[in-house]
């Protein structure tokens, strides 16, 4: 059986292949009750892990520590970066694989997919469009390790243009462009996609990684405390996961007319007070953040002759005053999916289906590159080993591969990769830029069983080895690198995945400031 799965910030929607249709699938809550989504949580009470609805029970326990959004740290952190939940500490990796691994028990055990128990289930998997390496990387192994049949990986405003295009377009005779806004729970993402029948390009992308509904729920959180005057550093973690719960709560029953919003605080700590936020002050403080995307959106509008819709998905689109702004600027071009939340997820689902006979070509959104020695040494330089915007290989289809081949002058080759989301006039890094994974290689063959080669103090040698690198990207980006020396006949393959590069542990708790807005370079979108 063949799934979409979009694994979001504050929910996970998953979309079945089934005969031409691509249903949503239902969850068991563990209450008696069903809901379409299931929650990406993860909860410790004396000393073991939950996920999902069980976790979700967890945080009615004043025992118990729940964590919401973990996926806002995948960008930062590698497989083994500690991550600390009520006392109790493992990698980061453990964590993705044992709640993906609830997942799998969940649709098996609790949901309405008919799926027999020997049948594989074979996945497509979303990330942000302006996901790095490192985070689809995470993403991809933690599904395969808990037992999924991972075929392939797209951006999420990729899936969600398959989406658009199966409900627009089935009867559409001429290509058209459609920019995809997609303000999902912790990130947005805008993408300039053409259509031609079943074949969908992707022109560009930009993104906020670290924007979406998570935002407003903590804005309207610390309004709330602000109103009832509390300091924000008067709550525990378990306190500010539902304050925030109850503020995503009341955020979501909004509508165009309404005038107020009532937070129920003694739900975070009994003796607290309920209070009243105007939603004109809840929409001023959220504008300024809107504003940011709304700058993508004109920046990618510019890279097409016309733009003939903006397709708004992903659950922090449901703000009215997202709509309303868009509108605004945009007039009648807006067109919501009339699957916010699950958009993604279906559009997953129909690029997964073999009878669907959707074509899409996704591209690179970063450069992806390693410094380099110039000038004799005087100078590091960046070498973009794969481009922003190169095409990425479809399922099915041949890894994308870059070589070099040069002489080596050292005795060990110090090897640091990273990503930025654009170049300068001099070909340096700008933008948003990624350190990412940290390499050693035993140039000189006496070092070649040697340990701890970070530890051995790097020299130039005259015995120039000839070296060689081959880079093989993909299906949806996930890197490796096999570095040989062709002189003495030895190479070793490295996985990119920010294993070298050190991280500081996790430890989830409230943000410790209110979003800015952020500072754009110059060429920024």
């Amino acid at each position: 059986m063949r799934l979409g799965i979009d694994f979001g910030t504050t929910r996970i929607v998953v979309a079945a292949a089934d005969r031409g249709n691509y249903p949503v699938v239902a969850f068991e809550t563990g209450d008696g009750g069903v809901c379409d989504w299931y929650p990406p949580l993860v909860a410790v009470s004396d000393g073991t892990r939950q996920f999902g609805w069980a976790a979700w029970s967890a945080q009615s326990s004043s025992d118990a520590t729940v964590v919401r959004s973990l996926k806002r740290f995948l960008p930062t952190s590698g497989p083994e970066t500690p991550v600390e939940i009520g006392g109790v500490t493992a990698p980061l990796s453990t964590i993705l694989r044992e709640l993906a691994a609830a997942l799998l028990a969940a649709l098996r055990e609790q949901s309405n997919l008919d799926a027999p128990p020997e049948e594989p289930l074979e996945v497509m998997l979303a990330v942000p469009a302006g996901a790095n390496s490192n985070q689809r990387f995470l993403t991809v192994e933690a599904f395969r390790a808990a037992g999924f049949d991972v075929i392939g990986l797209l951006n999420e405003p990729s899936a969600a243009s398959v989406e658009y295009g199966h409900s627009h377009r089935e009867k559409a005779t001429k290509k058209e462009s459609v920019l995809v806004y997609d303000l999902g729970g912790g990130t947005f993402d805008a993408s300039l996609v053409t259509l031609d029948d079943r074949f969908h390009s992707i022109i560009a992308s930009e993104g906020l990684p670290a924007l979406g509904g998570d935002d407003f729920d903590h804005l309207l959180a610390e309004q709330a405390l602000l109103t009832a005057g509390i300091a924000s550093d008067e709550l525990t973690q378990a306190e500010w996961f539902r304050l925030e719960e109850e503020a995503r709560r009341k955020k979501e029953s909004l509508h165009p007319n309404s005038r107020r919003l009532t937070i129920d605080l003694d739900l975070v700590r009994p003796d607290f007070p309920q209070v009243h936020v105007p939603v004109a002050d809840f929409y001023a403080l959220c504008e300024p953040l809107i504003a940011e995307t709304l700058h993508a959106v004109e920046g990618l509008c510019t890279r097409a002759v016309s733009v003939e819709a903006i397709y708004i998905t992903g659950g922090g689109s449901e703000l009215p005053l997202v709509s309303r702004l868009l509108r605004e600027r945009f007039k009648s071009k807006v067109q919501r999916s009339p699957y916010t939340h699950a958009s993604t997820a279906i559009g997953l689902a129909i690029h997964a289906d073999r009878n669907a006979n959707y074509v899409l070509r996704d591209q690179f959104t970063r450069y992806f590159g390693v410094w380099r020695e110039a000038d004799g040494g005087a100078h590091m330089r960046f070498d973009p080993l794969f481009a922003k915007g190169a095409t990425l290989p479809s399922a099915g289809d041949a890894p994308l591969l870059e070589t070099r081949e040069y002489s080596a002058v050292h005795n060990i080759g110090h090897f640091r990769y990273l990503e930025c989301s654009h170049l300068a006039p001099d070909g340096q890094p700008d933008g948003d830029i990624t350190v990412w994974d940290e390499i050693h290689f035993p140039f000189d063959p006496a070092l070649t069983n040697a340990a701890g080669l970070d530890k051995i103090p790097v020299f130039h040698t005259w015995q120039n080895q000839r070296i060689g690198e081959r880079y093989r990207c993909g299906t949806g980006g996930e890197l490796q690198v096999t570095i040989a020396n062709l002189d003495a006949g030895y190479e070793r393959t490295y996985r990119l995945g920010r294993w070298g590069a050190a991280s500081p542990p996790i430890v989830p708790g409230r943000k410790k400031t209110s979003p800015v807005r952020r500072k754009k370079t110059s060429n920024s979108y």
